[in-house]
């Protein structure tokens, strides 16, 4: 990680919410580039609304986003991806009749990722052998640790510079979680721009550089992975010590 490069994804000011319920209020935050960053804090404080106003699928009602210095508030949702942002969704939304490799196919289907389909095919298979082994079986069929792969590698398929990672973890065993976690970390040492919202705090902060609590919609603290597993407020509310 680069603590001196520019700031990637820059939020100030971000409010958001969904007609006149407001969940966001006045978030700034900053991912820089190679960077694991996590977003951390209960059910119900707006991380999943967080990533959707960052993806534009919702309309902030104030405050500025900046991809590497150009705001893009008024770009409308499906040029998002264009600007390097890529997001594996809460429940990862594969198409369930297609085979791995055909869903992995869909994630490269920008004009500018067509050429590089096969360079970044072999990238996923080297960062998850088993969808290589699994790559003619239809993604309704795996397990669901391995349909979180398939979606994670759907979404490097678009060579994206910043990966947006909504609760990963949701719903797999615990066993199947560790592995998941793993991949986080190997995604941030192969230089890889991480932005992860996440419950499951404990095991999360020990895989991302940084890290902030939303909650109430509002950043409640923030700082280095160390520094939050550290912080008696958070020990206290989240990790049950």
């Amino acid at each position: 990680m680069n603590s001196t490069a520019p700031p990637m994804l820059t939020l100030a000011g971000l409010s958001a919410g969904y007609g006149s319920f407001q969940v966001l209020f006045g978030v700034s935050m900053e991912v820089r580039a190679g960077e694991s960053v996590a977003v951390i804090g209960p059910n119900g404080a707006g991380k999943t609304t967080l990533l959707r106003a960052i993806s534009k699928l919702i309309q902030p009602t104030a405050g500025q986003l900046s991809m590497e210095g150009q705001r893009y508030e008024a770009l409308p949702a499906h040029q998002v991806i264009s600007r390097g942002i890529a997001q594996v969704p809460e429940g990862r939304r594969l198409f369930p009749r297609l085979t791995v490799e055909d869903n992995l196919r869909m994630g490269a289907f920008l004009p500018a990722a067509r050429p590089h389909f096969a360079q970044r095919l072999e990238r996923v298979y080297s960062l998850f052998p088993r969808m290589k082994e699994r790559r003619l079986q239809m993604a309704g069929t795996l397990s669901g640790g391995e349909q979180q792969m398939c979606a994670i590698g759907r979404a490097l398929m678009s060579g994206p510079k910043l990966l947006l990672l909504d609760e990963p973890s949701a719903g797999l065993a615990p066993v199947v979680v560790q592995s998941i976690f793993d991949v986080v970390r190997k995604m941030g040492a192969e230089g890889y721009t991480v932005l992860i919202v996440e419950q499951n705090i404990r095991q999360v902060l020990k895989v991302v550089d940084r890290a902030y609590l939303l909650e109430t919609g509002r950043i409640h603290a923030s700082g280095s992975a160390a520094e939050l597993l550290a912080n008696d407020a958070v020990r206290r509310a989240y990790l049950g010590v």
